[in-house]
């Protein structure tokens, strides 16, 4: 039996074209598992409610929908009365991990098959086997692992397990459509989800496709992506995210308007921690759920417009307008004027904050820098 675990990303006949597939490689029967919904109400929300970026870069896109494909797969495995599952990941990356975990915690004892593992496969080793067994296929495109979802594409293989070289343009998924002009959009978010495309009000997860639509014809969101891997060694891989980019550094430039100081920071520190324990596979580590609650509660007044401006392989962001906009203050406008404070109370102000340093070098003379 060969589930197929849908995260986002797909059209009915490339899914049609995924079963086809399985079944010419042996599989008996293709099962087609939804988990688009749930993936974006247990997962994609509290990414964008954190601002997730891994090392400031990656919106995690494989990372999230392992996670969730595991899930999926596991509790089928459990409703079927399965006694193994097998999965395609190698020794030396990070999804066997997600999927181990996740099988191993909440499976019934189930077995792992996986012969990529453990027979130390390479990729030219596969492709060379699916030849001999007579399976045709774009192999031009097989040198490179492509995965494709909800929350962006990655692109793994030759220039990305170098440290130098950048990925071709035909290696993306999405080229640049000719010709094409910048364009402004406006995006309209309500308790930190995003519910509107201009004047087209959309579900979350349906604007979130939308938005994925409009940004590849601009080829926006292409990065390459370098980290710490759950085993210890430093991984590299290309990606595009129009969208998540697009929407989190929207959802962003909101949130610096909308939130207080303090309110920011701690959603710093708690947001790159949700995103560092869900790269690692740590999703059902119960802390996960009260991060996720503290996110959600942030969101309260996280509602308002962004005007983004679109262009070829960039975009800009230019402006907010929102109810709850905290820079629309009565107390005063930033370099220019003071409203309910005076002079003499300025002074005052700043020999206080003076004052804890005043003490510190009455006793320790300052170092001097070269």
């Amino acid at each position: 039996m060969r589930p197929f675990v849908d995260t986002g990303g797909f059209q009915p006949d490339e899914i049609k074209r995924i079963e086809a597939m399985a079944i010419s490689l042996g599989a008996e029967q293709f099962v087609h598992l939804n988990a688009v919904q749930r993936y974006y109400n247990a997962c994609i929300r509290y990414l964008i409610y954190g601002n997730v970026l891994r090392n400031n870069t990656y919106p995690l896109s494989v990372s999230a929908e392992r996670v969730f494909q595991a899930l999926e797969i596991v509790e089928y495995a459990n409703k079927m009365g399965a006694k193994s599952v097998a999965h395609g990941s190698t020794g030396a990356g990070n999804d066997q991990v997600r999927f181990d975990l996740a099988f191993q915690v909440l499976g019934k004892d189930l077995e792992i098959i996986t012969p990529i593992r453990d027979k130390k496969l390479t990729r030219q080793e596969e492709v060379a086997y699916l030849q001999h067994h007579g399976i045709q296929l774009s192999w031009e495109k097989a040198q490179y692992s492509i995965n494709q979802g909800l929350w962006g594409t990655s692109v793994g293989g030759k220039e990305t397990l170098t440290s130098l070289l950048p990925l071709p343009e035909d290696a993306f998924p999405s080229p640049l459509k000719p010709g094409i002009e910048p364009r402004t959009l406006t995006l309209s978010f309500k308790k930190g989800e995003l519910r509107a495309i201009d004047d087209q009000n959309y579900k979350p997860l349906a604007a979130i496709e939308e938005l994925t639509k409009i940004a590849r014809d601009y080829a926006i969101g292409r990065d390459m992506h370098v980290g710490d891997t759950i085993i210890g060694i430093k991984g590299r891989v290309g990606f595009e995210a129009g969208a998540p980019l697009i929407i989190i550094k929207a959802h962003h430039l909101l949130e610096k308007h909308t939130l207080t100081k303090w309110q920011q920071y701690w959603k710093e520190q708690l947001a790159n921690w949700y995103g560092m324990l869900l790269h690692e596979g740590q999703y059902l580590e119960p802390v996960m759920r009260n991060i996720e609650g503290f996110l959600e509660d942030t969101q309260k007044e996280v509602t308002g417009e962004v005007t983004v401006r679109l262009y070829p392989y960039r975009f800009e962001l230019h402006g907010i307008k929102s109810s709850n906009d905290l820079m629309q203050s009565r107390f005063g406008s930033y370099g220019e004027e003071n409203k309910t404070w005076d002079s003499e109370e300025a002074k005052g102000f700043i020999k206080l904050l003076a004052t804890p340093l005043k003490n510190y070098y009455s006793v320790h003379k300052p170092k001097k820098h070269d």
